[in-house]
C-alpha cells in the first residue's frame, strides 16, 4: 500500500464490528476510536473520540433491522461530516431496506428509496456494498457507487469442493441472472425454480424448470431470511431425485425459525459470507461462514488509492 494509507481512518457501528475488525486487519491500520451511547430513553449519540479533519473516512455497518442500525449510521456519516472529514464512505456489506424497491402494489413504501435519500443526506460522499437484493438500487443514489459481488468468494471455495456432475439452480426467477453467471463460470446446466408467492414470507407453489435427477445441485441467492424459499425449492429438487443440495447465500439474515428450518430441510450445507454477524444461538454445523474482510479491503484500499475496483468483480 502507499503512503496514502495513513489517511485511511476505519471506524465500524455495532451492527457487525468483528468484520470491520478483519477488514482493518487486512488493511494493517487499527480501527478508528467512535464512542456510540444511548441516553436514557434510548436516544443513540456519536462521537468521534479522535481527529478526523481531512481524512478519508470509512464506516462500517450493514443496515440489517432493527431500525436502529441504520440511525447509528446514519449518525456517524453527520457526525463525520461535521468534523470535516474529507471523504466520507459508507461500507454496507448487507443493504437493508432494499427488497421494496418498486411501486408493485397500491399504498406502499418504497424503503429502498427513502434509505438512499437518508444516507445521501446525511453527508455521505460514497457507498460500498456487496450483492444487493436489486441492482437498481445503485440508481437510487446520486453519488458514486460500488457494488461488489461474493462471486470471487464462493467461486474458491466451491472449486475446493471439486463437485462433478452439477447444476445450478435458481430458487426463483428473480435470481436467475446471478444464477446463470454462476452457471457460466462453472460450466455447469441451468435450472429454476418457478414459486408463487401469497404474501411478503409466504409461498403458495413452487415448480421446477429444469433436470436435476442424480445430480449435485447448487442452489443460490443474494439473502436466506425465514429459509421458506430455499428450503422449499431443496424439498422440491430432492423430489425430482437431485443427489445433493448445496446452499450458497450471500447474507444470513436468518430471521425467526430459519435456522431449525436449515435444519430439518435436505440442503447438506449452507454457505454464506460475515456480512451480517451470525450469533452463536444460529449457528449449526449446517451453516458454514465465509469472510467478505479481504474483498471489502481490496476495495476500500482501491478507493483511497483512487484504483479501479472493476478486477474484483
Amino acid at each position: 500500500m502507499t503512503s496514502k494509507t495513513k489517511h485511511i481512518q476505519l471506524f465500524s457501528g455495532n451492527a457487525n464490528k468483528p468484520l470491520a475488525e478483519a477488514i482493518a486487519r487486512y488493511l494493517k491500520i487499527s480501527m478508528g476510536d467512535v464512542e456510540i451511547a444511548r441516553f436514557s430513553d434510548g436516544e443513540i449519540g456519536v462521537k468521534f473520540n479522535e481527529n478526523i479533519r481531512g481524512a478519508d473516512v470509512f464506516i462500517v455497518q450493514p443496515t440489517i433491522p432493527p431500525s436502529d442500525h441504520l440511525l447509528e449510521l446514519l449518525l456517524m456519516i453527520d457526525a463525520a461530516r461535521r468534523a470535516s472529514a474529507q471523504r466520507i464512505t459508507a461500507v454496507i456489506p448487507y443493504f437493508g431496506y432494499a427488497r421494496q424497491d418498486r411501486k408493485d402494489q397500491p399504498r406502499v413504501a418504497l424503503s429502498a428509496k427513502l434509505v438512499a435519500n437518508l444516507i445521501s443526506v446525511a453527508g455521505t460522499s460514497r457507498i460500498l456494498t456487496l450483492d444487493l437484493h436489486s441492482a437498481s438500487i445503485q440508481g437510487f443514489f446520486d453519488i458514486p457507487f460500488d457494488h461488489l459481488y461474493s462471486t470471487a468468494i464462493f467461486l474458491k471455495y466451491l472449486k475446493r469442493q471439486r463437485l462433478q456432475n452439477i447444476v445450478v439452480v435458481s430458487p426463483d426467477v428473480g435470481s436467475i441472472k446471478r444464477a446463470r453467471a454462476y452457471a457460466n463460470r462453472l460450466n455447469a446446466d441451468l435450472a429454476v425454480v418457478d414459486k408463487k408467492r401469497i404474501g411478503r414470507n409466504e409461498v403458495d407453489s413452487v415448480t421446477l424448470i429444469g433436470e436435476v435427477g442424480d445430480r449435485n445441485v447448487l442452489l443460490f441467492d443474494d439473502m436466506v431470511d425465514t429459509a421458506g424459499t430455499l428450503c422449499g425449492a431443496a424439498k422440491l429438487l430432492k423430489r425430482f431425485g437431485a443427489k445433493s443440495i448445496l446452499a450458497v447465500c450471500t447474507h444470513p439474515i436468518l430471521s425467526g425459525n430459519a435456522v431449525n428450518t436449515i435444519e430439518e430441510s435436505p440442503i447438506s450445507k449452507m454457505v454464506v459470507t460475515d456480512t451480517i454477524l451470525v450469533p452463536d444461538s444460529k449457528k449449526t454445523s449446517k451453516i458454514e461462514i465465509l469472510s467478505s474482510a479481504a474483498l471489502f479491503g481490496e476495495a476500500i484500499k482501491r478507493i483511497h488509492c483512487e484504483k479501479s475496483i472493476s478486477s474484483l468483480f
